[in-house]
């Protein structure tokens, strides 16, 4: 890139904008150097193993687009904003913690709740972790830096979340020692029934290398429901059993999984326009929509809030009417 002297004062790949590029325009778009020569995307050999995975997994992609570049992220998030707007949020979410350890709130709950957050909610750590490795799939694979951007903030927030699903399970053992905090996790992930449906999902969805449908996988389908049912839900179940602090800290994630929704649809909403890619969407949708269904019913049934699992799947709907899936 350069600039012309005398002329106009611009980045030269955004001069056809017509206006002074944005600080967002400047450091997220094209920035992908293996976009130099999608034939060759990585500098090896033409057949090596990464040239060929990138030939197959996201230019032999059914979603196709003449010129991915053209998305743009709805929060228009550089790193600097990003970092600043999360620090604030962190800062929040340790007053939450800190008060609520001052009052001893882990102590004063009863014990019929705290066998319900060993159950269904300290377990998310391992969900977090998928969520985090799909997010840098993503981040490794997408054709557009604009969408590697959002990917790779939705990423940090996985973590952000794991981190602090962590510290809450530490917390708690040391409250409740005789209730298996941070020691049953793996297993209630790996046999319980309340987790096996998202558990299919989950790791069906990291076996899917086509760059576009595990996005759609992870981003459309998945997070909605983990979101709507883990979250959301369950922040309204927390609140009426008196964990104000589980309920706030849900409440404040979903701040982040609100954000990815909005990205998200745009990156849908660029995608329709190529025709064709309404039919690719259809049929993700019918091939991740029962997984998921099956996901929100063991949760919501097993949690004993059938008829979230119907809110969920009403609120699914309207999601893709807004954002325009078949």
């Amino acid at each position: 890139m350069s600039i012309q002297r005398g002329g106009l004062k611009t980045w030269s790949a955004l001069a056809g904008n017509k206006k002074r590029p944005s600080e967002y325009e400047v450091v997220t778009y094209k920035l992908h150097y293996r976009n130099r020569n999608p034939d060759v995307a990585y500098e090896q050999s033409p057949d090596s193993m990464m040239n060929l995975w990138y030939q197959k997994h996201v230019t032999g992609s059914p979603l196709k687009h003449s010129d991915w570049d053209v998305f743009r992220d709805p929060d228009q998030l550089t790193y600097r904003a990003y970092t600043t707007m999360q620090d604030g949020q962190e800062e929040y979410v340790d007053g939450l913690i800190r008060e609520h350890a001052r009052i001893r709130h882990d102590a004063g709950m009863s014990p019929a709740w705290i066998k319900k957050l060993r159950l269904y909610y300290t377990p998310l750590r391992y969900l977090f972790t998928a969520i985090q490795m799909a997010s840098a799939y993503v981040v490794q694979m997408a054709p557009a830096s604009t969408i590697t951007n959002c990917a790779a903030f939705q990423e940090a927030d996985a973590l952000r979340w794991l981190s602090r699903t962590a510290y809450r399970t530490r917390q708690l053992s040391l409250a409740w020692p005789d209730q298996e905090f941070a020691t049953s996790e793996r297993t209630t992930w790996e046999d319980a029934p309340e987790w096996q449906g998202f558990r299919e999902l989950i790791e069906k969805m990291l076996v899917t290398y086509d760059w576009a449908e595990n996005l759609f996988a992870l981003n459309v389908v998945a997070l909605y429901a983990i979101s709507e049912v883990c979250i959301r839900q369950f922040a309204d179940l927390a609140r009426q059993s008196g964990d104000t602090l589980s309920a706030m800290l849900c409440e404040a994630q979903m701040k982040d999984f609100e954000r990815s929704r909005r990205w998200t649809a745009e990156w849908v909403k660029i995608a329709n326009d190529t025709p064709g890619n309404g039919q690719v969407f259809a049929g993700w949708k019918n091939k991740w929509d029962p997984l998921a269904d099956q996901a929100i019913d063991a949760y919501a049934s097993s949690l004993g809030m059938p008829e979230a699992a119907s809110t969920v799947k009403a609120g699914r709907q309207h999601f893709y009417n807004v954002i325009g899936i078949a």
